[in-house]
């Protein structure tokens, strides 16, 4: 099973998200790492643990308030041994694609037709499918229509980032059809070691974490257990 780390950028710098209320984050400072700069961020991450991909969500180019493209990619070349996920509200994806791979997520597509249309023209896009409030924002009748999907699919629970409420394992069950033909992910509310089991249990090829990475709920030594207990190649693609 594949952990990710999020990292959340907003004018240069890394902020604390919460329940996807965007107006009201706040420069990072945690346990884990005191400085909100993306370098110190990154750095201390993997320092819990060799992570081998990284998500980063460029909310300025999200909300169409800017772009972090090119420091995202200054830290893509820092670490050319991680593999970076970044959304940044399929803008910039010609240049994004060179460096990265480009999360797709539906809060920022226009149209069905739209998103056909990246998802032709990448190499290997991800696809996050996401949710503020438990309503799904995006094309209608795109999850209708898995077939048009990528490989690797997030399920983006905006209303739980931050939340320690536990992960959308509700959302997660409905779309447990679709384990034998994607790989999915849960991003939001992941709160302990048992949560991860939980997923696992699932079926999930992975999840998205952050608020239990930096107030150490997660530490190094249970990412270290979790992943020798769930290793497997078949599902860690």
């Amino acid at each position: 099973m594949k952990l990710i780390p999020v990292i959340d950028l907003m004018n240069g710098i890394v902020v604390r998200a919460i329940r996807g209320q965007r107006q009201s984050y706040l420069p990072s400072s945690t346990p884990l790492c005191q400085s909100s700069q993306p370098a110190a961020v990154i750095s201390a991450l993997l320092s819990l643990y060799p992570f081998d991909t990284l998500y980063i969500a460029d909310l300025d180019a999200i909300t169409g308030q800017g772009s972090n493209i090119g420091i995202i990619g200054e830290l893509s070349a820092e670490h050319e041994e991680t593999i970076f996920w970044v959304d940044n509200g399929v803008q910039e994806l010609e240049q994004l694609q060179t460096f990265a791979r480009p999360v797709i997520g539906t809060e920022s597509l226009r149209s069905i037709e739209q998103f056909a249309h990246i998802v032709t023209s990448l190499p290997s896009p991800v696809l996050s499918l996401d949710y503020v409030d438990n309503r799904y924002r995006g094309p209608q009748g795109l999850l209708d229509q898995p077939e048009l999907w990528p490989d690797e699919v997030i399920l983006m629970s905006l209303s739980h980032v931050g939340s320690a409420a536990g992960a959308d394992t509700a959302r997660l069950q409905q779309l447990s059809p679709l384990l034998t033909t994607h790989n999915l992910y849960a991003a939001g509310g992941i709160r302990d070691l048992q949560d991860l089991y939980q997923l696992h249990g699932l079926g999930l090829s992975g999840a998205l974490l952050s608020t239990a990475l930096h107030h150490g709920s997660i530490d190094s030594q249970a990412l270290s257990g979790f992943m020798a207990d769930t290793f497997n190649p078949s599902i860690c693609r």
